[in-house]
């Protein structure tokens, strides 16, 4: 059977706007941006394992979508960044939430002609690492590193014939779908901590409750404590580019925070003897804590066993609890409960909002009393455990495709 070798500008499909990349400028500003409508599609909704996050839109109300025409993207298109993580690439499942999207000046989209190649294997084909390094070598690097569309339509792809195709894809599909079903149990799990804990400790219908004194709005066991006196916090150490190492001890950076994990493939390294002698109270340690405070706020990440050894930067905090507070409620506090209104209220920042320890010290938390947070721990305590179980199930699967995908997309591995 013969392989073909195709440019990206062959593949696109036979329409207008097949190979387009975001609005120029003025065209799409932050005014633009409504409550609902039509949503736009940013790097965010790029996650570094390639799932197309199907949420944390902006939008843009459906008189601006019809004049950006030009710049829409439907199910089954793929969506890569222009500029900022370059390399990352994005399918737009069939399923998808929504019938059109709007893409953002970061962002290219591609319409395929599925009658020479499948969208989700043209997907596949780009998430190869050394497709994303090329991609990254051949970047323009006057100002902010980018590509344009001529960059993009010359890309080649190795294109097999369609009953190939077929196969290659169900293999890594097999992969995929195991993936987005833990997915959605860790969902799930997660929706029933969330659920408990603003019960109880939100809308204070918590056991027992209804027997409760509670005075000026707080339960009589319950006390305001400053969240100094509940966690040991620790924001990482200003480091700088001449410091990075290809080898050694991984530093973590906001770039590598995604949904409760951590792509270390984002990390930098800093010298071990370096880490050892001035940075060693930055390492952080299993069932840590750590919280974005910078950009994106409100990011929680729980560090595992296979993150580890793992060394905090700028922006980054880690929290540990001290008793009463225990490692699940804070855990749940700093997700479900006021902490992110707090310290965004606080942040401060023109280009971007930004907390850190000075104004965690001046934050305060409604504590229950030990036996309801201990209750609460003890509930928590095995679907936490179960979370993480899935989160490492989740990067093996990962591991695995990611090791399989470039032999099945060069032919050395038969189908």
């Amino acid at each position: 059977m013969k392989w073909s070798t195709l440019r990206v500008d062959d593949i696109k499909a036979d329409c207008r706007y097949a190979c387009v990349g975001g609005p120029f400028g003025s065209e799409l500003i932050r005014r633009d941006y409504v409550e609902d409508g039509v949503p736009v599609v940013r790097g965010v909704n790029l996650a570094s394992d390639g799932q197309f996050l199907d949420a944390e839109f902006v939008f843009v109300s459906e008189q601006k979508a019809n004049k950006l025409i030009a710049n829409t993207a439907q199910r089954g298109d793929i969506v890569f960044t222009q500029r900022g993580t370059l390399g990352q690439v994005g399918l737009i499942p069939k399923d998808a939430k929504y019938d059109r999207y709007i893409i953002s000046q970061s962002q290219m989209k591609l319409t395929v002609d599925e009658s020479k190649v499948l969208s989700k294997y043209v997907f596949y084909f780009f998430r190869q690492k050394h497709i994303v390094n090329l991609i990254i070598r051949r970047a323009i690097t006057s100002g902010v590193p980018h590509i344009n569309l001529g960059i993009l339509k010359s890309l080649e792809v190795i294109v097999p014939p369609v009953d190939v195709q077929q196969r290659i894809v169900g293999v890594l599909d097999a992969y995929s779908e195991a993936i987005e079903n833990n997915r959605r149990r860790i969902e799930l799990l997660e929706q029933s901590v969330r659920l408990l804990f603003r019960e109880w400790f939100v809308y204070l219908r918590y056991p027992g409750h209804e027997h409760e004194t509670v005075v000026e709005g707080v339960p009589r066991e319950w006390a305001i404590e400053k969240f100094s006196n509940l966690v040991d916090f620790k924001e990482g150490p200003g480091l700088r580019n001449y410091q990075y190492r290809e080898q050694g001890i991984p530093f973590l950076n906001i770039r590598t925070f995604g949904d409760d994990e951590i792509d270390l493939s984002k990390t930098q390294h800093l010298d071990e003897n370096e880490v050892a002698k001035k940075y060693e109270h930055f390492l952080v340690e299993e069932d840590d804590h750590v919280v974005s405070s910078s950009g994106t706020l409100g990011r929680v990440v729980t560090i595992r066993k296979c993150h580890l050894p793992l060394m905090l930067n700028t922006s980054v905090i880690r929290m540990r609890p001290m008793p009463p507070m225990t490692k699940w409620f804070l855990k749940a506090y700093l997700k479900h409960g006021p902490y992110l209104q707090s310290v965004t209220a606080m942040a401060t920042g023109a280009a971007q909002l930004n907390y850190g320890p000075m104004h965690l010290k001046m934050l305060e938390v409604l504590m229950p009393n030990e036996t309801l947070v201990q209750v609460f721990e003890d509930i928590a305590t095995p679907i936490y455990t179960q979370i993480k179980i899935l989160l490492d199930t989740n990067m093996q699967l990962q591991r695995a495709r990611d090791l399989l995908l470039p032999r099945l997309m060069d032919g050395k591995l038969a189908v």
